[in-house]
């Protein structure tokens, strides 16, 4: 099966894009100056959709992704990659909640290495996990990225609640 590569020059570095024809497979930020390659002449759909809403979602009009994903890992990671998605749009959860959330409330370190394989970064938002104490702790694109992406979520979602207001 083929396989696709495109890059995503997000505010806060680049993003690859990989996937098929039928879903896309990994967005991790990669380390690079720019994105001087954003496709291949027949790129599929969904990595395309997946650059449009990367894109909506830094702009700060996207809060949830409807383009098609596969996941791979174990029933284990599935499961807390599933409840990551649970996560609302500019709220945290600290690693024993979700834990707590998928009914293994000793399993903390698990949820924290599973959290870690999640290769769809943002559109399974690992960034929302944090620490019981309220801490920024591990993100594979580094906790200055976490901490924009945090940041990011609560500027719009106060932006569009002000919006509603008027």
């Amino acid at each position: 099966m083929t396989t696709y590569k495109v890059h995503y020059a997000s505010p806060i570095g680049v993003i690859e894009i990989i996937g098929t024809e039928q879903a896309v497979q990994s967005i991790l930020f990669v380390e690079k100056e720019s994105s001087e390659e954003w496709g291949q002449a027949k790129t599929p759909t969904p990595l395309i959709d997946c650059f449009n809403q990367l894109d909506e979602y830094f702009r700060g009009i996207r809060q949830q992704f409807t383009f098609p994903y596969e996941l791979k890992g174990t029933d284990f990671q599935r499961e807390v990659w599933s409840a990551l998605t649970e996560i609302p749009y500019a709220k945290t959860q600290s690693y024993k909640e979700l834990a707590v959330t998928i009914g293994n409330e000793k399993a903390i370190r698990a949820v924290g290495s599973a959290n870690g394989k999640n290769k769809l970064s943002i559109v399974i938002p690992c960034h929302r996990v944090i620490g019981s104490n309220g801490t920024l702790t591990g993100y594979a694109g580094g906790l200055w990225r976490k901490e924009w992406l945090l940041e990011h979520e609560k500027t719009m979602a106060a932006k569009k609640i002000e919006s509603g207001r008027k």
